[in-house]
């Protein structure tokens, strides 16, 4: 949650977000909007696709159905759209990753879990899991999961690499500016589960993996990514008129 707080401040500071543009949250819920109030965010709406969610609750923010990967408002319909954790329960994150682009105005905001050599050998030793079965055990087995079903969801893990070529393939008039921020979010619980000298193990790996993680912050298991759509520039071959390729590189 701090992580989430502190990367709003840090892009509200410079700039790239404004605290009064309108926003779209995806995948929206509560802890959305405790970190969006503390952070100063007055014209947000939060949505999500979960039935049992209403407007309750959301005051002073707005509150829509809204499915991630449909998203039914025009081209540039928001000046910055937010998702905080929702992309890995979608059918194709990549999908509602570039609907969120495709509404936004000025810039996306995205957190989600980071892949990496780390990462797969965390899942293999169970530290974190490949499918999130606690998140449809601790909604009664009825929702939480793929699509906020009962079906547990894959945890898509993406890279800086990943989330540039995506954003390039829906853009490929523009070089994308494109920030990254790191976040190492220890799963102390999960550990505290385990039995015997897997747990102790595990434990006493906090503190050299939270030194290792500060030398290589990208591999941690947690990163933000900010798309500006504001300082994205025309590709030199691109003419500025048309807005297509330049005759001049055709030759």
């Amino acid at each position: 949650m701090q992580f989430y707080i502190d990367t709003l401040r840090k892009l509200v500071a410079s700039g790239q977000l404004d605290p009064h543009a309108s926003t779209l949250v995806v995948a929206g819920g509560s802890k959305d909007r405790a970190a969006l109030l503390e952070a100063g965010f007055t014209r947000v709406t939060i949505s999500n696709l979960d039935p049992r969610m209403s407007d309750h609750g959301f005051a002073p923010f707005d509150w829509a159905f809204i499915d991630a990967e449909n998203i039914a408002f025009k081209d540039d319909a928001f000046d910055q759209v937010i998702d905080h954790m929702g992309l890995h329960h979608c059918g194709s994150p990549h999908r509602a990753l570039l609907e969120m682009h495709r509404i936004a105005r000025k810039g996306v905001l995205v957190f989600e879990n980071r892949d990496s050599v780390t990462l797969r050998l965390a899942v293999r030793l169970g530290v974190v899991p490949a499918y999130e079965l606690d998140a449809v055990r601790g909604n009664e087995f009825l929702y939480g999961g793929f699509r906020n079903t009962a079906i547990p969801n894959h945890v898509y893990r993406w890279t800086e690499r990943e989330v540039t070529k995506t954003i390039a393939s829906a853009d490929p008039a523009h070089r994308a500016t494109i920030r990254f921020f790191y976040n190492l979010r220890y799963p102390a619980e999960r550990i505290g589960s385990m039995k015997g000298l897997k747990r102790l193990a595990l434990q006493g790996l906090r503190l050299p993996f939270g030194v290792y993680a500060a030398i290589f912050p990208r591999q941690a298991n947690e990163f933000g990514f900010f798309i500006d759509k504001v300082s994205r520039r025309a590709q030199a071959w691109i003419d500025a008129d048309s807005g297509e390729l330049d005759p001049r590189y055709a030759q």
